[in-house]
């Protein structure tokens, strides 16, 4: 197909047969496994969960095709050699469109203003259905793909309504904007960097080679060769992940903007030291302007050029697995843009239904709003067209591209209840749009079936308060969404606080220093609940001062009063027992950057650059012992069967002492974890009883209240602790964990 490589297959009928309706679909054999069903997208019927094609057998029956991906389907593409030179083809989706044509512009400018200013050259584009290429056979200047590499370019579009607008490609892989500058379609005379991303030009890139930050081009190959030194290795099981949150726009301290991947790959020491074994990078697709959280993301396929683009992202992602460390994406698919004017919004029509990359219910006189019969989701734009397959193989094809070009080892979807749950019509939030949901589900289906076909092995995660069952069950062999895991936001809720809601709040309460009883019995299903396929964290970056109520761990641990003297002694005091909570639990532990040191500035999402922290410095400085706590806490996490299975008791909660105790256990070793947030230590001891303490010796092998991490010393030392009819008596530190291990007996 188009000179590109496929499987296929030739089926002679008898004549007799025309007239009949055939299902078809295909097995596949691959790194997955063997006769696979390879048909990840299930039919356009919401109550059906079929996966096949079918048509109808007649002298004019098309060839049948099935792309599990549009990966060389859609944007600037190479094609197959001929003569010895590739030539190029551009391919635009557009179904709408009375016209399109590819235009270039002018690299010293790097956009093209509504009348045209900044256009060097025009091809026009044909059309095949609802695809609009342009190729060698268009122009000659398009024979040649090498030439063409580092061209900007747009697509001028002539509506379905005689009007016309110049959008960017969707699927490139590079925009020429670095900065904040939206001309709004007036003349520009600027530099192309200082341009906003979204609104720039789009560039052509080749994916097989690999500009280095010298400048040096490599080929991907060879860029690759050394991805994993002798001896290194990253971990291949969800469970045996302990996962730094990060947000590479607020690295970069003391430096006037916003952080880059260049200052992420510095920053690896750092979580080297620390001892996290994984990654998770808030979104990087490219988005709008330099300061921005990533989650309104314009180009899927295209890295934020601010942040380094592409080719950074593929020497982050080396530098990482160099060291073990896997690299998860935060990656948004509920909503697009904000600012979508050169992207997706009214790409080739002005009439609300024929918006193609958005839901749109009805007729515009449905409503007494236009605008009503678009879809709401609780995120921060309208719902995506999830029943158009165009529009799902963006954010499909794009993840496909991250994993296997860019090395991605897995992903977190953003807000999926959104997808699935959420969908509302814009002109009344109380009214649920039922197709929406239902193709939301099939997308979400789609999507992890064909990460698990393209690459096995990928970490799937969703951040997903539904507690739906099915979202952690198969979907490549069954019916369910997929996933490894789901967040688990009750855990946070119940462990640090969530505004306005019934959980425990237990470190915010504890702040408050007048010694009432807290809800460890509460919290104690939350922490139980961590082994159902979750990833717990005691902080994420919607935690951290962005939510009203929220805030970092220190200053919300001692009701935000001043952090000076014995005060901030007390807030790093609980902050070790949140933490500890986290990653002693049987749920995969995450936290957000800067915990480690005791970060105290809000992280919001709109003035982040201004509240940055110096990580680093802090790391050997005020923040040292919290750091040598974090780090000592990651490798007991990570370094220990039992506690990475998802093995766990709750055995004793007492509110008004505030005590929590739980175990953890694998065939080999058995942990017994007990915590106090108490206002004083049980320094005699306190008296705990279950079956799982047995009879035998234990030992202390971990305190949180070490002098070492800036505590008071106050445990059990080196000493046997002897059971006595399955009763054991443990010196507990104030707001303090305790960790002890099993020696001798049952």
């Amino acid at each position: 197909m188009d000179g590109f490589e496929v499987f296929r297959a030739e089926i002679t009928f008898p004549e007799d047969q025309a007239g009949t309706t055939f299902r078809w679909g295909v097995l596949l054999d691959g790194p997955a496994g063997r006769d696979l069903w390879a048909i990840s997208a299930e039919v356009d019927d919401e109550q059906s969960f079929a996966r096949e094609r079918s048509f109808v057998l007649g002298s004019d029956a098309p060839e049948q095709i099935y792309a599990l991906t549009w990966c060389d389907r859609l944007g600037a593409v190479r094609l197959p050699a001929v003569g010895g030179r590739s030539g190029i083809r551009f391919s635009v989706w557009a179904p709408n469109a009375r016209s399109m044509d590819l235009v270039l512009a002018d690299p010293a400018v790097g956009y093209i203003a509504d009348d045209g200013t900044g256009t060097v050259r025009t091809i026009p584009m044909r059309q095949a259905g609802e695809i609009w290429t342009a190729g060698p056979e268009a122009d000659p200047m398009l024979a040649d793909f090498d030439a063409m590499v580092g061209t900007p370019y747009m697509y001028r579009i002539t509506k379905d309504d005689g009007s016309s607008a110049y959008r960017t490609d969707l699927w490139s892989l590079m925009q020429i904007g670095a900065g904040d500058v939206d001309p709004k379609g007036a003349v520009y005379a600027g530099t192309p960097e200082a341009l906003d991303g979204p609104q720039s030009c789009s560039v052509v890139c080749d994916p097989r080679v690999v500009a280095l930050g010298s400048g040096q081009i490599v080929s991907a190959e060879d860029f690759w060769s050394d991805e994993f030194p002798p001896g290194i290795s990253i971990e291949t099981r969800l469970e045996d992940l302990v996962i730094y949150e990060l947000h590479v726009g607020a690295l970069g301290f003391g430096k006037p903007d916003a952080g880059t991947l260049d200052d992420a790959i510095a920053f690896l020491d750092h979580l080297t030291t620390l001892g996290v074994n994984a990654v998770e990078l808030m979104p990087i697709a490219e988005f709008e302007t330099r300061r921005n959280w990533g989650y309104g993301t314009s180009h899927f396929l295209a890295m934020d050029q601010w942040a380094g683009g592409t080719d950074r992202l593929k020497m982050f992602v080396k530098a990482c697995h160099q060291r073990g460390i896997v690299v998860i994406l935060d990656v948004c698919y509920n909503h697009f843009s904000p600012d979508a004017e050169r992207v997706q919004w009214a790409f080739d029509s002005n009439d609300h239904p024929r918006n193609i990359y958005y839901w749109y219910e009805g007729r515009p006189e449905d409503y007494q709003d236009p605008l009503g019969g678009y879809v709401d989701n609780l995120s921060t734009g309208w719902a995506p067209r999830y029943d158009e397959e165009a529009v799902r193989q963006l954010f499909i094809s794009s993840a496909a591209f991250l994993a296997t070009v860019c090395h991605i080892d897995g992903f977190r979807l953003d807000q999926t209840s959104s997808i699935h749950q959420y969908p509302v019509f814009h002109s009344d939030n109380d009214r649920r749009v039922e197709r929406a949901a239902a193709f939301g589900v099939k997308f979400l289906k789609q999507w992890t079936r064909t990460m698990r076909l393209a690459k096995p092995g990928l970490f799937l995660t969703a951040e997903d308060y539904s507690d739906w069952p099915a979202l952690t069950e198969p979907s490549l062999e069954g019916d369910g969404l997929g996933f490894d895991a789901t967040w688990y936001g009750d855990f946070h809720h119940g462990l640090m606080e969530h505004e306005n809601s019934p959980h425990a709040h237990l470190v915010q309460e504890a702040g408050y220093g007048d010694g009432r009883a807290l809800a460890m019995s509460a919290f104690a299903g939350a922490l139980a609940s961590s082994s159902r396929a979750k990833v717990v964290y005691n902080q994420s970056h919607d935690d951290c001062g962005n939510r009203k109520g929220s805030a970092r761990t220190l200053p919300l641990a001692v009701n935000f009063a001043p952090l000076v003297g014995e005060t901030r002694r007390w807030a790093e005091a609980r902050a070790r027992f949140a933490a500890a909570v986290t990653l002693l639990s049987a749920g995969t532990p995450m936290f957000f950057m800067g915990e480690e040191i005791g970060a105290i500035k809000p992280y919001r999402y709109d003035d982040f650059v201004q509240h940055r922290e110096d990580i680093t410095g802090e790391a050997i400085g005020d923040g040292a012992q919290l750091f040598r706590y974090y780090k000592d806490l990651v490798g007991l996490s990570k370094g220990s069967g039992a506690i990475r299975s998802r093995n766990i008791a709750v055995s004793a909660t007492h509110d008004a002492n505030r005590v929590l105790a739980f175990h953890r256990w694998d065939e080999t070793d058995a942990f017994f974890v007990v915590g106090s947030l108490a206002d004083a230590p049980f320094a005699s001891g306190y008296w705990l009883s279950d079956k799982r303490i047995g009879d035998g010796e234990w030992v202390e092998v971990f305190n949180s209240d070490a002098e070492a991490y800036g505590g008071w010393n106050i445990g059990n030392g080196s000493r046997t602790l002897r059971a006595e009819g399955c009763a054991l008596n443990v010196v507990l530190p104030s707001s303090g964990i305790v960790v002890l291990k099993r020696v001798s007996g049952p």
